[in-house]
């Protein structure tokens, strides 16, 4: 029986997450900024879901949950960094607060998270990390660069973090969603968004998105599964896109980065020292 500390499990894939792992027997330590969506499944597993009011930008909130549970169940097996937020808006236009705010949730509260629960991992020489991103790091579609940069650091710490921790019997995985349906589109940072009307390419995603926030395909259920199914692979995935089509997508936009960077390799040899 593992125990997992899953955050952002009010509702679609951190949900999902936290139902698998518990219909399987584990224990999970489910968050939310508040406890209140949480009961169902607290009702459906009384003894081994802890609902934990989580506020991911606040270290003395991540603190807590960590000591409640270890109270409770003694030790952390897998984290799972769910809980993140979206901004929509071109680069001119973003707001300093609120871009602050989302790399605040989105990346340094998965760290402080990780931090928290490292030492413990190590002792024990075993462990997984899960962080969340999105197929949004390989799109970076026109008004998503801040929330793209967000997610995109985080992988970036995600790699650099496999590679110290693997030696000591540690996994760490990135999960890139495609479109799921969850709240995700109606759970944007809000701030003074000057709407420049020059970047008509922004207004028409924004005016789209508000049309139709939940005209995913993706089932995060299905998600959920998938992602816990991943993890518990002897050779696990170290990065995984899900929905269908999303895996071609990401193959194609890294095969033009790839052609990209042959384009130009004769410039770029040619910047050494002469020997």
């Amino acid at each position: 029986m593992k125990t997992w500390l899953i955050t952002g499990c009010s509702s679609g894939i951190g949900k999902y997450i936290a139902k698998t792992v518990l219909e399987k027997g584990d224990n999970a330590i489910i968050t939310a900024r508040s406890t209140d969506r949480l009961q169902e499944l607290v009702n459906l597993f009384p003894k081994t879901a802890l609902p934990v009011a989580l506020e991911v930008t606040n270290l003395e909130s991540i603190k807590n949950a960590i000591k409640l549970a270890k109270e409770r169940f003694g030790t952390i097996d897998v984290l799972v960094n769910n809980a993140g937020r979206g901004y929509s808006g071109a680069i001119e236009e973003g707001d300093s607060q609120a871009v602050k705010e989302l790399f605040d949730t989105n990346l340094f509260g998965p760290i402080n998270l990780i931090k928290e629960v490292l030492p413990d991992m190590r002792l024990k020489k075993a462990g997984a990390i899960i962080n969340i991103s999105s197929l949004g790091v390989l799109t970076c579609d026109s008004g998503g660069g801040y929330y793209a940069a967000s997610k995109a650091a985080l992988e970036k710490i995600s790699v650099a973090l496999r590679k110290e921790v693997a030696p000591l019997g540690i996994k760490v995985m990135v999960v890139e969603p495609g479109p799921f349906r969850t709240n995700f589109r109606v759970s944007h940072v809000t701030g003074q968004n000057k709407n420049i009307s020059g970047y008509a390419s922004v207004k028409k995603a924004r005016d789209k998105l508000a049309l139709d926030p939940f005209g995913q395909k993706g089932d995060p259920q299905k998600a959920g599964k998938a992602i816990v199914a991943a993890i518990e692979k002897d050779d696990y995935p170290k990065t995984i896109l899900l929905g269908k089509g999303i895996s071609d997508i990401g193959v194609n936009i890294l095969t033009e980065e790839v052609q990209e960077i042959k384009k130009w390799k004769e410039i770029g040899d040619a910047t050494n020292f002469d020997e």
